[in-house]
């Protein structure tokens, strides 16, 4: 028997206050004061992806089109509730 929490249990619906598309300006966190329009939204888990912000360096495995595989930069979600509209 299984005990602790369901991950699953704890993602739900919330409606933001920010959608694709929007401007908008972080206002707290490692990137406070950074602008950038909002490239996708998950809103089960409350988050956003800003353009330009919570930039991480993301370890590619080898494949056909890149046989040494690579290093990329690339944005990674941030809490919806670090943002706000300008």
């Amino acid at each position: 028997m299984k005990t602790g929490i369901n991950r699953k249990a704890k993602l739900h619906n919330v409606k933001l206050h920010v959608r694709k598309d929007d401007n908008v300006v972080v206002i707290s966190g490692n990137d406070k004061g950074k602008a950038g329009k909002i490239l996708k939204v998950y809103p089960q888990k409350c988050r956003v992806i800003v353009e330009g912000v919570n930039i991480r360096k993301r370890h590619m495995k080898p494949t056909q089109s890149h046989p040494q595989g690579s290093i990329i930069e690339r944005e990674f979600p941030i809490h919806a509730s670090n943002v706000k509209k300008s």
